[in-house]
């Protein structure tokens, strides 16, 4: 017998789907703004949302363009680095600080796609990987980073010259609403026209060459928004945390973030924050009891996520939901 659909019924059910992913969504935003009177420490908070927005960043990259990056850590480190010696020893607001370390990780990300973006695959990889490490270098080498001992006690300042952010609460807020912005940014993006190219050519670049479009050109593009997005986060964990050290731009913050995105959902819009939760809360909580061997811990889980869950947590949700909508089809 063959499995026939009803587009009325199909359509209801896609608008089920969404009116529930709405109240969720608007749920969690709600709890975000209450988390700090419902006891929850502001700046764990922070520090998540922090590396949820790289990992969302990242996941515009791999997830929705299909370039896998091992060098996102340059950006995220080197806008970190930027804000922190600007607001430090400039004077700079934490706004201009912030803006200055998007712009910088934007033209980082700039000149890195286009050494990299006409290569594919591995080699694609290896060369943001490369480009990285000589990042790390020189953050390492230059005078106003600080070397190994990084920049310490980067004050928060205060927002427009009016608002102080020293208090926990001030900046909590701040961070939600930078993060909810830039998170309906990427949804906007990837449901634009310009998303949808991307899809294609992650699904089928050959085709979208002969179809016309300058392919070099979106994946470039997307690239920079990535590149500057993962600058944004890295610069508002420096306002956070008030320093920006070496662990920023190293190769294993790349690796972190990979993990993240892997272990959420790649090609998922709340799979990498999910991922960031899991992975941020993990090493908050185990770091004391069992030292580095977090990292052993964090390993295995993704091993065997990778085994169980091959698409992540939200996306194996996602496909139950739509093995669970199709079950539910009528046969004819």
């Amino acid at each position: 017998m063959s499995r026939a659909t009803n587009p009325i019924n199909d359509n209801k059910q896609m608008t089920k789907a969404a009116k529930l992913l709405r109240f969720t969504y608007l749920g969690l935003l709600i709890l975000a703004l209450l988390a700090p009177m419902l006891g929850l420490y502001p700046v764990f908070v922070m520090k998540l949302l922090c590396f949820a927005l790289f990992a969302c960043a990242f996941n515009l990259l791999l997830g929705f363009t299909g370039l896998l990056s091992f060098g996102h850590a340059a950006f995220f480190g080197s806008a970190a680095y930027i804000t922190g010696y600007l607001i430090k020893s400039q004077n700079f607001t934490p706004e201009l600080g912030m803006a200055a370390g998007m712009i910088g990780a934007g033209l980082i990300g700039l000149v890195v796609g286009l050494v990299a973006i006409r290569r594919q695959g591995i080699y694609f990889a290896m060369i943001t990987m490369a480009i990285a490490q000589m990042v790390y270098f020189v953050c390492l080498q230059a005078p106003f980073t600080g070397g190994e001992d990084g920049l310490q006690g980067v004050p928060r300042g205060a927002l427009f010259g009016l608002l102080p952010l020293q208090s926990d609460t001030a900046m909590y807020y701040l961070v939600v609403a930078i993060f909810v912005a830039c998170f309906l940014a990427i949804s906007r993006i990837v449901h634009s026209p310009f998303g949808q190219v991307l899809k294609m050519i992650r699904e089928n670049e050959p085709r979208a060459i002969s179809l016309g479009y300058q392919v070099d050109r979106y994946k470039l593009l997307a690239f920079v928004l990535s590149a500057a997005l993962s600058g944004l986060a890295g610069s508002l964990k420096t306002l956070i945390m008030g320093f920006a050290t070496l662990s920023d731009v190293h190769w294993t913050m790349s690796g972190e973030v990979i993990l993240m995105t892997l272990l959420g959902g790649v090609g998922t819009f709340f799979g990498p924050v999910m991922g960031a939760g899991i992975v941020i809360a993990l090493q908050d909580t185990l770091a004391d009891k069992v030292g580095s061997w977090v990292n052993v811990i964090i390993g295995v889980i993704f091993v065997l996520c990778v085994l169980a869950f091959r698409k992540g947590v939200i996306g194996e949700l996602q496909a139950y939901l739509e093995r669970r909508r199709a079950a539910a089809t009528p046969k004819a």
